[in-house]
């Protein structure tokens, strides 16, 4: 399964609340019928002040050349999508978001524990963005995120259900990839992995402390995206794939 996420930023002289507005009542129920899609979620900010994005958009594909046609590849911006409602979808983001300030990840889903059985809507979610430490490849980093990080992370504290985004074309991708970590508590979440707004936290919970700590082995803390919200489901014709 392919997933394109996005990561949204409202277009300049909009509020938050007017580019909310918008894409839940305009964007969203178009862009979930996009042709190829077979889940769409979005993920709003829990404290939009503090947030880095507006909000993150992710669609899901059964194949690469589904997603391209629709999204566009890595590496890339310009995109023309010859499918109808992608067409339409692609026209219609120029209306509430600044594309050229919109970071976005295209890859591969792997589910590491999943306690709730696929059902994320409503939780809390914590997206990191990844970019690796400098000196580091990214066969170094992944290899070290998979048997030494994404252990120990999916044991956080909270943790309901953790999974990684591999790139698909680590060369022109974004970031390294994607860690994505849910809870059913905020307050468990901001205690694992701090609160919107700051980047230093101290964990006093073992196993969230000693993820903290791990991460400077591999991560350049400084130089990573993320983003704390609350999951909405809009389409899900996924039976059972990876955890969902």
């Amino acid at each position: 399964m392919f997933k394109h996420v996005a990561l949204l930023v409202r277009k300049d002289g909009m509020s938050h609340e007017e580019f909310r507005d918008y894409w839940e009542n305009n964007h969203s129920p178009l862009a979930k019928d996009i042709e190829g899609v077979v889940r769409y979620q979005t993920v709003y900010p829990t404290e939009p002040e503090h947030a880095e994005f507006d909000g993150l958009a992710e669609l899901y594909f059964e194949t690469l050349d589904d997603l391209h046609e629709a999204l566009g590849s890595e590496g890339s911006r310009d995109y023309d999508p010859t499918r109808e409602v992608a067409a339409k979808a692609r026209e219609d983001v120029n209306n509430f978001l600044d594309v050229e300030r919109r970071p976005r990840f295209i890859g591969e889903e792997k589910v590491w524990k999943d306690e709730v059985d696929g059902d994320t809507e409503g939780l809390y979610k914590h997206s990191a963005f990844l970019v690796r430490k400098d000196g580091m490849s990214h066969e170094e980093f992944r290899d070290y995120w998979e048997n030494n990080h994404s252990p120990l992370a999916k044991d956080i504290e909270g943790v309901v259900r953790y999974q990684t985004v591999y790139p698909t074309d680590p060369e022109n991708a974004e970031f390294d990839g994607v860690a994505e970590l849910y809870f059913e508590d905020l307050d468990d979440l901001y205690e694992a992995l701090g609160s919107e707004g700051s980047r230093d936290y101290d964990p006093t919970r073992e196993v969230a402390a000693k993820a903290r700590e791990d991460v400077n082995n591999f991560l350049a803390v400084e130089d990573r995206p993320r983003f704390i919200g609350q999951e909405k489901l809009w389409k899900n014709e996924i039976d059972d794939v990876d955890g969902y």
